[in-house]
């Protein structure tokens, strides 16, 4: 049976046989990973954002980081709704891209909660791509490259519209996703490590197993369309898209700055700002392009704590147990 990733004219609701494999695992990694923002306390942390034991260098990190995030994930499901979904032609792709929209909004529902837990300004924090030119930029980065493949006529049937298509999953998922995502992860759960704010670290350690998930995903996806499509893989294209990793560095550079001007609890600016060009080396490579700044990983840490979430059991810390029907006794 004919089952591409692009372009596929057989029928699309069609999920068995499924021919990628990889998709159907992420989307079964996706369901084991499923939780909700409001069974996270956060007791602890709104007594702790009352009081005056925070600086306001690190009120400046919180608010910053949820005034991204916030639009961030509803920019990531906008793209996979409207534009991702509209053109991914495999049903065990797109049984995964439903799952991710889902979690996406769930992320969202975690900044709500934060917002509301911590009593912040909600103007404040969700108009922060309008008023903020660190969160702005980033924001108008990723609206433009989903620019085009929004327009009623754009197609990718021709060799122009698979380039563009595949810019776009490269920055979703590589850049936002795999870069700007993981910036912002690293300011966070170095509070946390700390024992500051350890409500809003709790959310970003579920967030951020889901978002090595979608990067995964979206990184299978981006070779799976290489391979098939292997004449739109070109030298000057390639070029383009370490183009586009080189600013999105930049623009997390300028945003790391903004939202950490100076250190605080032994994380530095430039700490993160090397950190983002680690990770940013990592991507290209597993897309199979050169890295850029072969820089070493300065925090080390945040390695160590992506491993440990691979194994972590969250639910031993809610009220709620998610248990596979394989563990279920029937009666």
């Amino acid at each position: 049976m004919d089952k591409q990733l692009l372009n596929c004219h057989s029928d699309v609701n069609q999920l068995m046989p499924i021919k990628y494999q990889w998709a159907w695992e992420h989307y079964l990694n996706g369901c084991a990973n499923h939780w909700i923002p409001n069974e996270i306390s956060m007791v602890d942390d709104h007594a702790l954002w009352k009081s005056e034991q925070l600086s306001e260098e690190e009120r400046r990190l919180i608010l910053r980081n949820c005034g991204f995030f916030s639009t961030g994930e509803s920019l990531v499901a906008n793209n996979l709704i409207l534009a991702i979904y509209r053109f991914i032609t495999n049903a065990e792709c797109r049984q995964y891209l439903l799952r991710q929209a889902f979690e996406e909004s769930i992320h969202t529902h975690a900044f709500v909660y934060i917002c509301e837990s911590l009593g912040l300004n909600v103007h404040t924090v969700f108009n922060m791509y309008h008023e903020v030119p660190s969160v702005r930029d980033k924001d108008a980065f990723q609206i433009k490259v989903t620019k085009d493949i929004l327009q009623k006529d754009f197609s990718t049937e021709t060799f122009s519209g698979k380039q563009k298509f595949l810019e776009n999953l490269i920055a979703y998922y590589v850049i936002l996703e795999g870069i700007f995502f993981y910036g912002g992860f690293a300011m966070v759960l170095s509070l946390a490590r700390h024992n500051k704010m350890r409500g809003i670290g709790h959310h970003y350690e579920f967030i951020l197993r889901d978002e090595t998930i979608h990067l995964n995903f979206g990184i299978d996806l981006i070779n799976g369309i290489k391979e098939e499509n292997p004449e739109i893989w070109t030298s000057e294209f390639q070029n383009r898209v370490i183009d586009l990793v080189k600013e999105g560095v930049n623009l997390e550079t300028a945003y790391t700055y903004d939202c950490l001007p100076k250190p605080i609890l032994g994380l530095d600016p430039r700490q993160v700002e090397n950190y983002v060009k680690f990770i940013a080396d990592r991507r290209l490579e597993r897309i199979g392009l050169k890295s850029q700044y072969q820089v070493k990983n300065p925090l080390k840490w945040m390695s160590e704590i992506i491993d440990l979430l691979k194994e972590k059991n969250f639910f031993e810390t809610t009220v709620t147990e998610y248990r596979s029907s394989g563990d279920l006794l029937w009666e």
